[in-house]
């Protein structure tokens, strides 16, 4: 009889499941923005903790061809954060940034409101978002803050207005021309 395997399957799909709860976690704070004014505060917990996630999602990343393994953690209005890495592809323009990565399995998930990401690349500088990733994060917040780490103590600060100004939205495609 082959019960034991089904018993055996659904032991590991229950293991799995946790694990997936672990790195989607409800966070009890207040908004990221604006920013926190003293080093003690519940936001630089949360700062802490996009970080974190960052860093270990950069562990994951598929990238046999740059070398460059890039993770994001990404907080949404819900206060759960969702992380990502890179995803490589033979064919480069099937490539996945971490970034996109991180915003596309939170929309999958049901979140639409994008408050702040955090991107740990394994660099001397903070690296910024790519085109690309910079338009995937307007679309889902107009006033997401952006945090870039690196293996030094440089952090780039900073908001998606700033990296793209004047930017195409879907409130753009709200009313006919």
């Amino acid at each position: 009889m082959d019960w034991h395997r089904d018993v055996d399957r659904v032991s590991i799909l229950k293991v799995v499941r946790k694990k997936v709860h672990c790195r989607r976690r409800q966070l009890d704070l207040q908004s990221v923005m604006p920013r926190p004014t003293s080093s003690a505060s519940s936001g630089d917990a949360i700062l802490d903790t996009l970080r974190d996630e960052a860093r270990l999602a950069s562990k994951r990343a598929y990238a046999p061809y740059s070398r460059f393994a890039v993770g994001a953690a990404v907080l949404m209005e819900e206060n759960q954060v969702y992380s990502g890495c890179n995803v490589e592809n033979a064919s480069y323009g099937l490539s996945n940034c971490a970034e996109r990565t991180a915003i596309f399995r939170a929309v999958s998930e049901g979140s639409r409101t994008l408050r702040c990401v955090a991107i740990y690349t394994p660099t001397g500088h903070a690296t910024a978002p790519c085109g690309a990733c910079r338009q995937v994060i307007r679309e889902f917040g107009q006033n997401v803050r952006i945090l870039s780490y690196c293996d030094s103590e440089e952090v780039l600060d900073t908001t998606i207005r700033k990296l793209l100004p004047h930017a195409f939205g879907p409130e753009a495609l709200d009313s006919p021309t």
